[in-house]
């Protein structure tokens, strides 16, 4: 998943011009504007990185130019250097917080994603897809979703508009779960997915009997969504939908889900938790010729 170049570059520039303000009085004040620089992006803690491709078209939009070290999904130890930069010192010096806060950010979420993916292939659960959800902080929603990819997760929805997707505040005003998977049905293209949120195994059963594409199994405990399973099975309605787990799953919880014969778990906390990778960025200049 990559963004359109223009349209990530234009974001990139938000970046930049949030951090620059009027300009940075201390390397305008301090370097001489005709100074070159080379600097090294160095992950000082075990990580799988990704951000390199953004952080490349932030480094030319700033007038530099970026080497990556290493590639997108590599596993780094402590110490590695991932990526070379030069151009003029000033813009090297203007550019690196905003360069490290998005390697660091998008690195901690996909460390973070791979951790959980691993964990469902080692509980013989591969199968089942780790997916975020929505909860990103605007702005960055392109950044955390495509670590996550990056990763190997799943990005579910990007946005609004890429699926149907019922929640009791949408009952509250459409009626019952089967009313509104028809009138869903009625308007939205056939290209789109419905999915209905259930509290309980009727719903669960509802939804399916009415057409849902996917279930989503809210805030359940395993032995729930495991009741709501076996429902939907005797009703021989499992095998038409995908059901998907989410709300109150954690690293150390997650286990239990994979055990319970669903499609997806889907986790808040892999984008709005992630820890932040440490990076530093060193930078100096470069020799003149005598």
């Amino acid at each position: 998943m990559e963004l359109e170049r223009s349209i990530l570059e234009e974001t990139l520039r938000s970046f930049l011009r949030e951090d620059l303000g009027y300009g940075d009085i201390t390397t305008d004040s301090l370097v001489d504007p005709e100074t070159k620089g080379t600097a090294t992006v160095v992950c000082n803690e075990p990580a799988m990185i990704s951000g390199l491709w953004e952080a490349q078209a932030l480094l030319e939009i700033a007038g530099c130019r970026g080497e990556p070290i290493v590639e997108e999904s590599d596993r780094v130890m402590a110490g590695a250097r991932i990526l070379n930069a030069s151009g003029p010192a000033g813009s090297l010096l203007k550019v690196e917080r905003t360069l490290l806060n998005i390697l660091s950010h998008m690195s901690g979420v996909t460390t973070a994603t791979s951790a959980l993916v691993e964990l469902a292939k080692k509980e013989g659960a591969g199968k089942i897809r780790i997916a975020c959800t929505r909860k990103t902080l605007p702005g960055l929603r392109y950044f955390e979703k495509r670590a996550v990819a990056v990763g190997g997760g799943d990005t579910h929805r990007l946005r609004l508009d890429d699926a149907v997707l019922i929640k009791d505040n949408h009952l509250a005003f459409g009626g019952t779960i089967t009313e509104c998977i028809k009138k869903a049905r009625s308007k939205v293209s056939f290209t789109k997915k419905i999915e209905v949120e259930v509290v309980d195994p009727g719903q669960a059963v509802e939804a399916a009997e009415a057409g849902a594409d996917i279930i989503l199994l809210d805030n359940m405990k395993p032995d729930q969504v495991t009741n709501t399973v076996n429902l939907l099975q005797r009703e021989n309605l499992r095998e038409r939908i995908i059901l998907e787990a989410s709300g109150g799953i954690q690293r150390d919880n997650l286990a239990a889900y994979l055990r319970t014969d669903i499609d997806v778990v889907s986790l808040g906390a892999i984008t709005h938790s992630a820890k932040s990778i440490d990076m530093s960025m060193n930078i100096r200049p470069v020799k003149r010729r005598r």
